[in-house]
């Protein structure tokens, strides 16, 4: 057997392969964030925006539901496969390219999203704490913003190393991530990330790295306690997403999807 060909780049710069690997959970996400408009928003729920929204694969199944959905993410090649599928099944709504700290919308928004980690690529607190300024102004007074991320627990062993795999038609990757770096001091972890791409006519891998920004429960807390002027907690779940089970933030806590309101 030929040794699988490497090629060292981003991810985010294969928008097919990255929206079949991290669409194993969506059917579940959109449950859940349906059931959180409800029990959170005042009002009726009509439009949902997602910083950092990649292919978007859940803001793509909100609009065939009736929602009106917008986006924002740095990648321009997930943007352009954002908005041609958009486009392609007619939904209302487009993604912009741009930097999720520093943005502005032409309206308002009733909710807002980002489910998967994507906030720790903001590396520090001014970059965290930019982005929530810039939602606070996306997002109207009563609404809400879903945040999902993973957390560094600082008791027991961290579930670090995942692997998956998936398929359609006759494409398949398997997925591998695990950890190469952790600075508890600078708070900045290094993944490495691969994807075997499987075709019939061909097989390779695409070689990255992540550099995502750590949160301890207590540290997650306190960021959140530090834009409460903007934001109030609502709730805190994990990422089995079931909307009558809140979490309690604990030393164990890995996964964590925070419900903030806009006040």
């Amino acid at each position: 057997m030929l040794p699988m060909k490497i090629t060292k780049a981003s991810i985010y710069d294969y928008p097919t392969y990255y929206d079949l690997v991290f669409g194993s959970d969506t059917a579940s996400e959109l449950r859940f964030l349906e059931a959180c408009f409800d029990r959170f928003v005042d009002r009726k729920v009509k439009t949902a925006f997602e910083p950092a929204c990649g292919t978007g694969r859940l803001m793509y199944r909100l609009g065939q539901k009736g929602f009106e959905v917008s986006g924002i993410d740095l990648n321009e090649k997930a943007v352009d496969y954002c908005n041609a599928r958009l486009e392609r099944l007619d939904l209302k709504g487009r993604a912009i390219a741009g930097n999720m700290c520093d943005f502005k919308t032409k309206k308002q928004y009733d909710a807002a999203f980002n489910t998967i980690n994507s906030f720790r690529h903001l590396q520090s607190d001014e970059a965290a704490k930019a982005h929530l300024k810039c939602l606070a102004e996306v997002v109207r007074p009563g609404g809400i913003y879903v945040l999902g991320l993973h957390l560094t627990p600082t008791r027991g062993e961290p579930t670090d190393e995942e692997s998956w795999s998936a398929r359609r038609g006759q494409l398949s990757i398997n997925t591998y991530m695990w950890p190469i770096d952790k600075d508890k001091r600078k708070r900045l972890e290094l993944f490495g990330i691969r994807f075997d791409v499987y075709k019939p006519t061909e097989s390779f891998r695409i070689s990255d790295v992540l550099e995502l920004r750590s949160y301890t429960a207590k540290q997650f807390t306190n960021f959140l306690n530090s834009v409460s002027d903007l934001w109030n907690l609502e709730e805190f779940y994990d990422f089995s997403y079931e909307i009558n089970k809140p979490l309690k933030l604990d030393a164990e806590t890995e996964d964590v999807v925070a419900i903030l309101k806009r006040r």
